[in-house]
């Protein structure tokens, strides 16, 4: 799960412990995130940073929120498609669980892994929420922990 450190990093989770993930206007990160169900691990990715990467994990605590922003005249991410009778924007609440003691940079993600394996690495993906297989989390997960 992707987020700009300046709109929201791992150290606001942090500080934070939970918070819901909005704001998400896309239907297949949507649909993603409609797939999450509580006990599931994310990991937290800082998007437009540099470098940009993995610097931490997060888990599901919540799932099918309703995001509120979404009935938010004054928010950047209101939709006036959106109805309370009938939402479009369905999210998760996420709570902190730990920072990654060096990130894990994109440059390192592309080295281990090809884009069939891990869809961050696509050239081009623009997703906030993206889905990654057990292995490549367990392997992720490792790397978490092995100096570079």
């Amino acid at each position: 799960m992707k987020s700009e450190p300046e709109v929201y990093s791992i150290t606001d989770l942090q500080r934070d412990r939970q918070t819901i993930w909005d704001g998400v206007r896309n239907y297949q990160a949507r649909n993603f995130l409609r797939q999450m169900n509580p006990g599931d691990l994310a990991f937290f990715y800082h998007s437009n940073a540099n470098p940009p990467g993995i610097v931490g994990l997060m888990c599901v605590i919540e799932n099918n929120v309703i995001d509120p922003t979404q009935f938010d005249v004054n928010s950047k991410y209101y939709d006036p498609k959106s109805t309370p009778e009938s939402p479009r924007w369905q999210t998760v609440i996420v709570e902190f669980k730990e920072i990654f003691p060096e990130i894990i940079t994109l440059e390192k993600l592309k080295q281990e892994f090809s884009a069939d394996e891990l869809l961050a690495v696509k050239q081009g993906n623009r997703l906030s929420v993206m889905p990654v297989s057990e292995t490549v989390g367990k392997h992720i997960l490792n790397l978490s922990i092995l100096k570079e």
